[in-house]
């Protein structure tokens, strides 16, 4: 891939911020926008969980100025690794209800398939298609875009790998900001380079076998695991199936207008 706006003037060791405990963690600001801005640095974080967050890592969330914190997780992980946050954060927490109780159907499909790459492949791709209509997502992405248009801080949206329900929506917002598509897209792969994935991969190869009985082969971990541009595309080129373009997506299912993409680019533009 050739180099990109974003990353001729913003290196990855800027992007990517050594949180201790937390994979995964990244600016995704910087970035040039159509119309000759920028996306300011500092206001837009995303990341893995923060189950393993370390007292350092918390203290630097609160030097980074976080006052929105998305987590984009179920119910379930969320009881399972729940969150570790600043004693002192008196922000807003964006996540689904409590009552949504439901397990992510990956676990089904995995303990039913042959644990393949194709077959991993294919379920990540179709999940992609599926992502921006899932109505717990859904409701989730509206109230981030909200919370963008009043939020003065800085705001941090995670899942439990912040590479697919993260990525997905990071690459939405860099989209409605009007980033080159080079640059979306190698935002989106910058998970697969950050520091500590590769070891989630190996652990998540244990856990497969320890869930399903199959021991799944490194190519499917990896299929499973891995941003994949593919997986992305199929995003995309469902919510133009379904509405043209990402313009009228935005408006009809989350409810971003005009004059709401207008606050949150005052707030986000330089």
């Amino acid at each position: 891939m050739s180099k990109s706006q974003g990353d001729e003037e913003s290196p990855m060791d800027k992007r990517f911020l050594p949180i201790e405990g937390v994979i995964n963690f990244r600016d995704y600001g910087g970035y040039a926008t159509a119309d000759g801005r920028r996306i300011k640095w500092g206001r837009l974080f995303r990341s893995a969980g923060h189950s393993n967050a370390t007292d350092a890592a918390l203290s630097a969330m609160v030097r980074l100025d976080v006052k929105v914190v998305v987590d984009l997780r179920r119910p379930v992980e969320r009881e399972r690794e729940p969150s570790r946050r600043p004693s002192e954060f008196n922000g807003l927490v964006i996540e689904s209800d409590p009552g949504d109780e439901a397990e992510d159907s990956w676990w089904s499909f995995a303990a039913g398939s042959d644990a393949n790459d194709g077959g991993f492949r294919d379920y990540l791709t179709d999940y992609y298609r599926r992502l921006p209509f899932e109505p717990r997502y859904v409701d989730l992405c509206t109230r981030y875009f909200r919370a963008l248009s009043d939020t003065d801080g800085a705001m941090l949206m995670h899942c439990s790998a912040g590479r697919d329900r993260t990525g997905f929506l990071a690459a939405l917002t860099h989209r409605m900001l009007q980033v080159a598509e080079n640059d979306v897209v190698a935002d989106y792969l910058l998970s697969n380079l950050a520091p500590g994935m590769e070891t989630r991969v190996a652990g998540l190869m244990t856990r497969i076998a320890q869930r399903t009985g199959r021991e799944p082969s490194l190519a499917a971990v990896r299929a499973a695991f891995m941003a994949n541009e593919t997986y992305l595309s199929a995003a995309f080129r469902a919510i133009s199936a379904a509405h043209g373009d990402v313009t009228e997506y935005l408006r009809a299912v989350l409810g971003v207008d005009a004059d709401l993409q207008k606050k949150i680019e005052a707030r986000l533009l330089d």
